[in-house]
């Protein structure tokens, strides 16, 4: 099969096959042609010499990366098309597909009315609901969180029995990668190279290939070198041949040293800002904006206006934190919080003297100003060097690192693709020597190759790092702690993404459950609760449901009021303690040495257990007050 545009030929003699049971990740360059090529399978176009063979009638379903919905039909319409409810809804498989993508988009709502996010997942919907024995997506983890792209992956993993229907993604998110496929195609120069196995496995044979490749150029060289002397000097008797020996996989990166020198580079970044950074204390933030610039009480009101409610958090120097949370959670308005672009309702924000932000934002505000300037004039506004890994590195060697060669040097920034505007952004806001860097969604448009290069670039980076994505990969890739906005309230994370999604996971499961919790009872995780307290809370609820099935019958007995009480009073009690320790090892935070770091580390992680603690104590006093009619 070969394919030919006007300017280049994508394809050449690429003969290949996909069969059943088969789950094929598709990577490569941008602009190598991965598109091309699922579109060229799904039909929709022919390629230029050879054939596309499909057996037996095979049925292929495909989303692209723009969808062809109709403006006018509803999400309804528009995902199950004429079906009656009863049919479509007898499906388990449909209602969870229903669910998992769309669940909190109005069912009558009109396409026309969606935002791009909202319509990529109807569109995602409408594919996943239908009998396809084969499925080709591309980029189907765009505008999805966390969450939709963990239950996806599941969703993929589960809808065929083994051996049975075939799927092939394009997608630059390496986790679902390793997560829902069993091999990998790398499109690269005109060619498709499969490996077995997923992104880790096609990354640690993808080494070995190029190690071999060095070995044969070397051998190229050498043999060249002999050539020349024997020509220049005559014959001369050969030495024996180097050997080379092949090494595992895993023995290629036995010695590999650490990602990143995190002492040195907290070191650094203690000198560039000294011991205070950004002291979030005590935030809350309403919708209303008339109601944020009065300010008041994030106890009245109700709980859905409150957009982040009493979120504490310290940041220091160097430290590298990730905040993860559904669309809509509250991560834009927290980083317009810490920047001090935005004025919280309650509570207050101390950033200290030195901190200078720089931000990646999604919608790269950064190079509007650029317009038809080409790269090399970009570049040439910023005559000096940054310093990363420890050595000052000009724009042009960073751009080199970002992937940029000479010839692009002479493009108009206007002309640039996504990724590369994204990578040049990035470039220009790091010569601005900021020691707080805000990345928003640094992945969007890039390849994995390109996440590589920026991941290889940021590590070397010394000062404070927020990254807001939806990318799990990067995320545990680039920072060492995560933290989760869940019901307006900051969480820390020490397990990671997993731990997000269990939490997340584990409050669906109690709100399907348990109705009567209210919204303020809605934590990150579900706390501890005594024996004694279960047991009085339970019969309480028992007895007001009897109550209001029965009139005037009593919703409490005496004793069961005397025991909530003094549950309550207990409760308080250990919330104020546990207020107080708080308290007390943020006095001790604040007066630590700040290049002592292992003491900083141990403070930081007491105050994360004991708001554990007073969480768990908030959720019990809530659920006691609520059973005593409070």
């Amino acid at each position: 099969m070969g394919i030919d545009f006007p300017s280049k030929t994508v394809f050449d003699e690429i003969s290949l096959g996909v069969d059943a049971g088969e789950r094929i990740g598709i990577v490569g360059r941008n602009g190598d042609g991965k598109s091309t090529l699922i579109n060229v399978l799904a039909g929709l176009v022919e390629p230029d010499r050879g054939r596309v063979i499909r057996t037996n009638n095979v049925t292929v379903g495909l989303l692209g990366q723009s969808d062809e919905l109709d403006e006018e039909a509803t999400v309804g319409y528009s995902i199950v098309g004429d079906l009656p409810e009863y049919e479509w809804a007898s499906s388990v498989r449909t209602r969870e597909i229903i669910e998992g993508i769309v669940g909190d988009i109005p069912w009558e709502a009109t396409v026309k009315t969606l935002s791009g996010g909202q319509r990529r997942r109807v569109d995602l919907a409408r594919l996943l609901v239908g009998d396809y024995e084969v499925i080709m997506l591309d980029e189907p983890t765009n505008h999805l969180d966390i969450r939709a792209i963990n239950w996806l992956a599941q969703h993929l993993k589960n809808r065929w029995r083994e051996g049975q229907g075939a799927l092939l993604v394009v997608t630059h998110d390496r986790w679902f990668l390793d997560e829902v496929c069993t091999s990998m195609w790398e499109v690269h120069d005109k060619r498709i190279e499969p490996f077995e196995g997923g992104f880790s496995a096609y990354i640690m044979q993808r080494v070995e290939r190029e190690r071999l490749a060095r070995v044969t150029e070397e051998r190229r060289q050498n043999k060249l070198r002999r050539e020349l002397a024997w020509l220049s000097r005559g014959a001369q008797a050969r030495s024996t041949k180097q050997k080379f020996r092949i090494k595992a996989a895993q023995e290629l990166i036995a010695d590999v040293p650490p990602l990143r020198n995190e002492l040195e580079l907290k070191r650094m970044a203690t000198t560039r800002l000294g011991k205070q950074v950004v002291d979030v204390m005590n935030v809350s933030v309403r919708y209303s904006p008339a109601k944020n610039a009065a300010g008041g009480d994030a106890a009245s009101g109700d709980v859905a206006d409150w957009v982040l409610r009493d979120v504490t958090w310290l940041i220091g120097p160097g430290d590298r934190l990730g905040i993860v949370g559904e669309n809509g959670a509250g991560k834009t308005t927290l980083l317009n919080v810490i920047q001090q672009k935005l004025r919280p309702t309650k509570g207050y924000v101390k950033v200290g003297k030195t901190v200078k932000f720089a931000v990646l934002s999604q919608h790269l505000d950064e190079l509007m100003a650029a317009g038809d300037d080409r790269v090399r004039q970009v570049v040439g506004r910023f005559g000096h060097a940054v310093m990363l890994d420890g050595r000052d590195q000009t724009p042009k060697q960073l751009l080199e690192r970002l992937g940029f060669s000479n010839a692009d040097m002479n493009e108009p920034v206007c002309d640039l693709s996504g990724g590369q505007k994204r990578r040049l952004a990035l470039m220009m806001i790091l010569l601005e020597e900021p020691n707080v860097l805000i990345l928003d969604e640094p992945g969007n448009d890039l390849d994995v190759d390109m996440l590589a290069a920026v991941e290889d670039l940021l590590d070397g980076w010394p000062g404070t790092l927020l990254l807001v994505t939806h990318d799990r990969y990067l995320m545990e890739r680039v920072t060492d702690n995560q933290y989760a906005l869940i019901d307006g309230g900051l969480r820390h994370l020490p397990g990671g993404i997993d731990e997000y999604l269990a939490i997340m996971a584990e409050q669906g499961e109690a709100a399907s459950s348990d109705k009567s919790v209210s919204a303020k009872g809605q934590k990150a995780g579900r706390p501890h609760v005594s024996s004694s307290a279960k047991a009085a809370i339970s019969s309480a609820s028992a007895n007001a449901e009897t109550a209001s099935g029965e009139g005037n019958a009593p919703a409490l007995s005496n004793a069961e009021q005397r025991a909530l009480k003094k549950t309550l009073q207990s409760t308080e009690r250990k919330m104020h303690t546990c207020e107080t320790r708080i308290q007390e090892a943020t006095d001790r935070l604040h007066e630590a040495d700040p290049t002592d770091f292992q003491a900083l580390g141990s403070i930081q992680k007491e105050i994360d257990e004991l708001r554990g603690q007073l969480e768990g104590l908030e959720l019990v006093w809530l659920e006691t007050a609520e059973s005593l009619g409070l």
